[in-house]
């Protein structure tokens, strides 16, 4: 039994009357498309209903699915203590996602509950679902700081175990759109903002779900949208099947994008009847090969290997050192082809790796350590590799989509004040005491001079008003 359907919805609690007390009155186009959801929804007679949340438990490296049997929640948070839930899990297919996501090695499970109640993001969704039907288990998975790509892979697990049980189930992905759509709303106005639910609109009116992973991640971030890792995994759970996609609503009236699409199999995939024609509804979406995610790393590593084909000498002698510790565990010689230069100079190295162009690993030394730069490189990139604390070690499975570069430090330089830095050609070094933070030069999403100084002082635990002193330097950035 495959995923009968799925919806993308918001979930603002303004909409539920006892909370929004009549303001809810000013997105009636969202009441009215969610009031629809909710009726086909109990018209599917779903044995189960799935639901990710932005707001359920969410790791930076672990999918969290909540456990147990049953879990409560209400809006007294929103001054509705009066709308209450109590859910019943289904236990079965929460444990048949955790088991594919072991044996696949995938990290998502039911470890790590922090609070069981249920989250704002299950319960507007459940709200209007509760009001047409009633007779279904819940499955809630929260979203993670993982790659767009993993939050697929989770939405083909569960669909995975969806098919081994035979539930009769639909996905519910929760999620608001871009924050700054306004500047009289709650976070302001930025032009990505529009740009941001403009395009998710028209990438889920037509569901063209692959086009989800062209939605860089600074893009996202200065969109401040909510949902699209959750419309990420339902992508995944509707993986390699026809579907009919249709946008019911949009608005945009608070500042912040609620929007609503409905996307059924087509008729004749897998058996399953397809949705009503209607206006929006796309009857052709992409239907040659649904299998995105296959498609996205397949053009990932083709990028990849271009980039290899182009690499100087120092990122080739940084992925033989990290391809070879990470295959064999085994520290390579300096390579006979590495020029002169870089056995006779010294200075400081990076090495970052990225994975689908999010940071994947980045260590480096601000001055030399080693008796040569080749020799700091071969170091640093087993480090990026397999020692930053912020991630696990990479494995052998990732090295076809990995992304390297080497950036050399020039000599750093102390300087007096803020002023003297720009962005794109200075890093930043900053001191208090024996504590100390570096940020290296133009990189993505890092602007301004402040933001370039406070991830510095971040990364060196130093606090706002304590006394620090800067020093600058240069680098040079081998792709």
């Amino acid at each position: 039994m495959s995923i009968l359907a799925a919806f993308m919805v918001p979930h603002p609690p303004l909409i539920v009357p006892q909370v929004g007390r009549g303001g809810e009155k000013q997105i009636a186009d969202t009441v009215r498309a969610y009031e629809q959801t909710a009726d086909e929804i109990a018209a599917l007679q779903p044995e189960t209903v799935i639901i990710s949340s932005p707001h359920a438990v969410m790791y930076s490296d672990y999918f969290h699915i909540s456990p147990g049997a049953r879990a409560n929640g209400s809006f007294s948070q929103f001054g509705a203590p009066e709308v209450s839930f109590q859910e019943t899990y289904d236990e079965e297919l929460v444990k048949t996602i955790a088991e594919l996501a072991a044996q696949d090695s995938f990290p998502a499970g039911t470890m790590g509950e922090r609070d069981r109640r249920l989250d704002h993001g299950t319960m507007v969704p459940l709200y209007f679902i509760r009001k047409k039907y009633q007779d279904f288990r819940l499955v809630r998975i929260g979203l993670s700081g993982l790659p767009l790509a993993d939050h697929y892979r989770l939405g083909q697990i569960v669909q995975e175990a969806v098919e081994k049980t035979g539930r009769r189930t639909v996905f519910v992905a929760s999620g608001d759109l871009s924050h700054k759509l306004q500047k009289y709303g709650p976070y302001g106005f930025a032009p990505e903002g529009p740009e941001y639910d403009a395009r998710i609109m028209d990438v889920c009116g037509r569901g063209a779900f692959g086009e989800l992973f062209d939605f860089e991640e600074t893009f996202c971030e200065r969109a401040a949208e909510c949902g699209h890792r959750s419309f990420c995994i339902m992508a995944g759970a509707l993986d390699g099947v026809q579907i009919e996609a249709k946008q019911l609503s949009h608005e945009d009236v608070t500042g912040v994008g609620y929007g609503i699409c409905t996307f059924y199999p087509s008729a004749g995939a897998n058996g399953a009847p397809g949705a009503a024609s209607g206006t929006g509804e796309c009857t052709d979406p992409q239907r040659a090969d649904r299998h995105f995610l296959a498609r996205y790393l397949k053009r990932a590593q083709q990028e990849a290997e271009s980039e290899r084909a182009g690499q100087d000498e120092y990122v080739a002698l940084a992925r033989a050192s990290l391809e070879a510790f990470v295959r064999n565990r085994s520290r390579i010689d300096i390579p006979e082809w590495v020029p002169e230069e870089m056995r006779s100079r010294k200075a400081g190295v990076f090495v970052s790796i990225h994975k689908h162009d999010r940071l994947r690993g980045c260590i480096g030394t601000i001055l030399p350590t080693a008796s040569c730069i080749a020799k700091e490189i071969i170091g640093n990139a087993i480090s990026a590799s397999t020692r930053d604390p912020r991630f696990d070690p990479i494995k052998p499975a990732e090295l076809p989509y990995l992304s390297v570069s080497v950036d050399v430090l020039g000599e750093p330089e102390r300087i007096e004040s803020m002023d003297q830095l720009d962005v794109k050609r200075y890093g930043v070094i900053v001191s208090c005491g024996a504590r100390r933070g570096l940020l290296l030069p133009d990189l993505d999403g890092v602007d301004t001079v402040e933001q370039q100084v406070a991830i510095a002082m971040r990364k060196g635990g130093i606090s706002k008003g304590e006394k620090i002193t800067l020093e600058r330097f240069e680098v040079i950035r081998h792709h």
